[in-house]
């Protein structure tokens, strides 16, 4: 293992990787904000809002016999 940190400079290697972490916390944490249940800071959106209109059925297939004519 100590063969690795000769190639690569441990001080470049740490700060790449920290900075990689920094990023991919922020990026989980602004994904979490965006939805309704996760969203700590504004709390959840109100229920107007997030209702769904009521789709209206859709009309009903004529008989089968009455499609072979």
């Amino acid at each position: 293992m100590w063969r690795v940190w000769l190639i690569f400079d441990p001080r470049r290697a740490l700060v790449g990787l920290f900075t990689f972490l920094l990023v991919l916390a922020l990026m989980i944490h602004f994904i979490l904000l965006s939805t309704d249940r996760f969203n700590w800071i504004e709390g959840p959106r109100s229920a107007k809002a997030a209702k769904v209109q009521q789709m209206s059925p859709m009309p009903s297939a004529p008989p089968a016999a009455a499609q072979a004519k």
